[in-house]
């Protein structure tokens, strides 16, 4: 199930809800005040940028250039 950060614009409180991917449906509300004035948040994608050698390892001294 994916997770997903919202804001309530009635309170201002950030929080995430497990959203299924089954005919069930989530409740869509603010677990603080139960507003359903509700916006999801942008999120980006944790992405690591250092790279791997052919073998599996990475730079040893965290300094290797990068092709």
């Amino acid at each position: 199930m994916p997770l997903f950060s919202y804001e309530c614009q009635k309170c201002g409180h950030i929080f995430d809800l497990l959203i299924g991917m089954t005919m069930e449906k989530t409740k869509m509300e603010c677990p603080k005040c139960q507003s359903t004035d509700i916006v999801k948040l942008i999120s980006f994608p944790n992405i690591s940028s250092k790279k791997t050698s052919p073998s599996g390892g990475s730079c040893p001294t965290g300094t290797c250039p990068l092709d």
